[in-house]
């Protein structure tokens, strides 16, 4: 999904850039202090997505949607609440209120509509999915299921862990605890899921996983780990 800045202050420029490149699925095409420069770079380029602030030089970025005849999708980031009412008249995606977390920014960005919706695809007993689509923005990134060494939840989102990189999700775990085959993921934890092709051991309450990540073992639901998988 390509998106654009429109913000004056450049600490809010650097915030803004390392949550985009954090998350993964955006691509930053450019960056700008003002809204004027920003529309004459939109009568060329096309964007999917812009944060813009509200507070601008010259105009503000109220009037600049006032100006833009069909905008992309808009994410407001602003340090003042006093525009929150005003600002959905314009059908933006969402308002961030600064300072915002990284938690919060994946979770405005989860909110811009995506192009295209595949019906999800139900594993069964015979037909173990061995690919899945991750929803991100506007993309669906393809992920081998054999490749996830563990998902964990962590507050707005689901992290899911491969052996070279990690993808976020705005599906909780219980979600990703249903779509995956049972046989292979089991909830270990009430924040873990494991991908039990990658365990080395159990130790005590701890499972060593074969990149040398340790997940912790919940007693809730450690009885039921050694009954369906342990020999």
């Amino acid at each position: 999904m390509h998106c654009i800045i429109i913000e004056d202050q450049p600490p809010a420029q650097r915030i803004l850039k390392k949550y985009i490149e954090d998350i993964g699925t955006l691509h930053l095409k450019a960056t700008f202090a003002d809204a004027i420069q920003a529309l004459d770079y939109l009568k060329t380029e096309e964007v999917d997505l812009i944060f813009l602030d509200i507070h601008l030089p010259k105009i503000s970025g109220l009037d600049f949607l006032k100006t833009v005849a069909n905008p992309p999708h808009i994410i407001l980031t602003t340090a003042f609440p006093d525009y929150a009412l005003e600002s959905y008249e314009f059908n933006v995606v969402d308002y961030l209120l600064k300072p915002f977390s990284f938690q919060r920014f994946v979770k405005a960005v989860a909110k811009v509509p995506v192009k295209i919706t595949p019906a999800p695809m139900q594993a069964t007993a015979e037909n173990p999915r061995r690919e899945i689509f991750l929803k991100s923005g506007y993309e669906h990134i393809k992920i081998t299921v054999d490749d996830i060494l563990y998902l964990k939840s962590d507050t707005d989102y689901t992290e899911l862990f491969l052996a070279d990189k990690k993808h976020l999700s705005s599906e909780p775990l219980r979600y990703w605890e249903e779509m995956l085959d049972p046989r292979q993921f089991v909830r270990v934890h009430k924040s873990y899921i494991v991908n039990t092709a990658k365990i080395e051991k159990l130790s005590g309450n701890q499972l060593f996983l074969t990149d040398g990540k340790v997940i912790p073992v919940g007693r809730a639901y450690k009885e039921e780990f050694l009954r369906g998988f342990v020999r």
